[in-house]
Parts: structure tokens; C-alpha cells; sequence
């Protein structure tokens, strides 16, 4: 496979590099692998920082600025940050008012995200959690004890980080996070596999022809493999996975999300048919977000998140945002 890179073992410290240049209101610290807004610690405000293995971006480091994250933590691809890293971003972004940690349901962010905030505690920053497991595909996958946490991540850290940025106490802000993730479900579908640096090959066997309905955002095995659907009957088994968890009764933001190598033009054809299939179901759709958010590498796909929201939940996800990922009245 070709791919656009110096050497394999480089190139998380290489796209941190190329990161500090494209965007210099963050500081990037590509030794220890940290990334932080700036102006951070922004006095009064409580700080929420995340991370995870890289190959999802612009998940996380991309949500790092204003309404979102104050710091993010990449670790290798696809491979969990050390505790080092967490604490070193908390004890940077620490204002006082305490540090909210935003972790995806995988094991290895979890072990690590709990020793790290021991770790900071003992250091005199108050640490709360909130972890995001909202894909409805499967149960104790691969690397995940419950569901895995996808999609919903986006909708987690730009809520609570609207909230944060408005002063709220660190226990509003983890209850908001808590929220919003128990309000989000997702589903994702792969066309085929990704490819990672150091295997330079796929990364599963993905028979031409077929496709995998309930994929991880890892290559993780979903609910089945099926011969290739059109783009409306995916959308209609993937609304259908989601809404039978879920079942709102208020009006929902969805985010139809590439996986990193589908097209805008399918990812928008795919989401008319995710709104139509809504429709057919009775759910209200408040605002629509599509685009790749939370990918994986270069695998053809997408996955669908739906967060049933009340007035509040919709102002927050309105306020402005401003981060290399997403951006709103900046």
C-alpha cells in the first residue's frame, strides 16, 4: 500500500509537527505528545481534556480550542496515551476549577484515564470522568469490556465544552457529559478495511462484494457481514439499530461520520437517506453534521449518531466553537 509517510515509526511525531505548523493557536508539545489550546488554563474555567489512539482525527487533538477541548493526547496509532501524558496535559490546562476527562470506552484508555487521575489528584488537580460508550453494534468487542465509545465522543466533549466554556462547576459539566452520552447511540458500516501504518496491508479480510454492518472504529468485527447494499438500505439497518436502542421522544442532532476514505458526496447522499429513514420512524432531526470526525484511517464507511437533545442540549451544541475540526462563529 502506498502511503504518505517517512518512515512508520515516525508518524504520529511527524503529523504533531505538521499540526503545530497548520495551526499555531495550539501548542503542540510533539516530544510528550500533548496538545493545548494556548491561552490555556483559562482562568475560571473547568479544563476538559481527551485522548486515545491516533488514526481518528481529526478525533482528538483537531477538538482542541475554544467550546471544545483545552487538551488532547495522542497516542500511537490506534494504541492508548500513557498516564504521563494525561497528567502533564491536566497539570496544563488546570485553572483551578477542575479537569474533566473524556474517555472512549476501550480498555486500555480506561486503565489509563483512572491511573492518570489518581495520578493528577495527587498533584492537587481535581479530576472527574466521563466515559462514552455508545455504539449499539456489539457488546465485549475487541478491546472493549461493554460498548465501545465512537461517534458520541464529538457530541460529549463539544456540549460539555460549551458548558465549560460558559463557567459552569465541574459537576455540571460532567453531569452535562454524562447526558449527552446516555442520550447518543451509533452504528457504523464498513465498505472495507483500513490500512495502518506499520502493517501496511489491510488490517481484516473484507471479501469484495460485501460489506460490514456494525464495524469498530479499530477494524473490530460487527454484527454481520452482508453481500453490498445500496446506500438507502444501509441507512435504513443502521437508523433501525440505533432508534431500537434509543427510542427518543424529543428531536435529535444526528452526525453522519466518514470513516476517512468515503467521499462527501456519498457521505451527503447517505445522509439523506439516514434523514428519510428518521422520518419513517417518527424521529424529529434538530441539526445534521456530516463529514469525517471520528474516522479510521482510510476505511471506506460511515456510522451514524443520533443524541436526542431538549432546549438546553441544543443551545450548547449551537454556542460557537473553534478548533482545527470543527468550527462555528469563530
Amino acid at each position: 500500500m502506498k502511503m504518505l509517510i517517512n518512515v512508520p515509526e515516525t508518524v504520529v511525531a511527524d503529523a504533531l509537527r505538521g499540526m503545530a505548523v497548520a495551526h499555531p493557536e495550539l501548542a503542540v508539545d510533539v516530544e510528550n505528545r500533548v496538545v493545548v489550546r494556548r491561552d490555556a488554563p483559562v482562568p475560571g474555567k473547568v479544563a476538559l481534556v481527551s485522548g486515545g489512539g491516533s488514526g481518528h482525527e481529526p478525533l482528538h487533538a483537531g477538538f482542541v480550542g475554544r467550546g471544545m477541548l483545552d487538551a488532547a493526547c495522542p497516542g500511537e496509532v490506534f494504541t492508548s496515551p500513557v498516564p504521563d501524558q494525561m497528567v502533564r496535559a491536566a497539570a496544563a490546562v488546570d485553572s483551578g476549577r477542575g479537569v474533566l476527562f473524556v474517555v472512549k470506552n476501550y480498555t486500555g484508555d480506561v486503565l489509563n484515564f483512572d491511573m492518570a487521575a489518581e495520578l493528577a489528584e495527587d498533584e492537587g488537580v481535581q479530576v472527574a470522568k466521563v466515559l462514552v460508550n455508545d455504539d449499539v453494534a456489539v457488546v465485549d468487542s475487541l478491546y472493549t469490556a461493554g460498548r465501545r465509545g465512537t461517534g458520541a465522543t464529538l457530541f460529549v466533549e463539544k456540549i460539555a465544552g460549551a458548558l465549560a466554556e460558559e463557567g459552569a462547576p465541574l459537576e455540571a459539566v460532567q453531569a452535562v457529559a454524562r447526558r449527552v452520552n446516555e442520550s447518543s447511540r451509533s452504528f457504523g458500516v464498513a465498505l472495507g478495511a483500513c490500512t495502518t501504518p506499520a502493517k501496511g496491508g489491510p488490517t481484516f479480510d473484507l471479501p469484495p462484494g460485501e460489506l460490514e454492518l456494525g464495524i469498530g472504529i479499530h477494524g473490530e468485527p460487527g454484527r454481520e457481514r452482508r453481500p453490498m447494499m445500496i446506500s438507502g438500505e444501509i441507512a435504513d439497518f443502521a437508523v433501525d439499530a440505533v432508534l431500537d436502542d434509543l427510542a427518543p421522544d424529543s428531536p435529535v442532532i444526528v452526525l453522519v461520520n466518514g470513516m476517512g476514505a468515503t467521499p462527501l458526496l456519498e457521505l451527503y447522499g447517505f445522509a439523506a437517506e439516514v434523514q428519510r429513514a428518521l422520518g419513517a420512524r417518527g424521529t424529529a432531526v434538530a441539526r445534521t453534521l456530516v463529514g469525517n470526525y471520528v474516522t479510521s484511517l482510510d476505511m471506506p464507511g460511515a456510522s451514524v449518531t443520533v443524541c436526542e437533545v431538549d432546549e438546553e442540549l441544543l443551545r450548547l451544541w449551537d454556542a460557537p466553537v473553534c478548533t482545527p475540526g470543527l468550527r462555528r462563529g469563530c
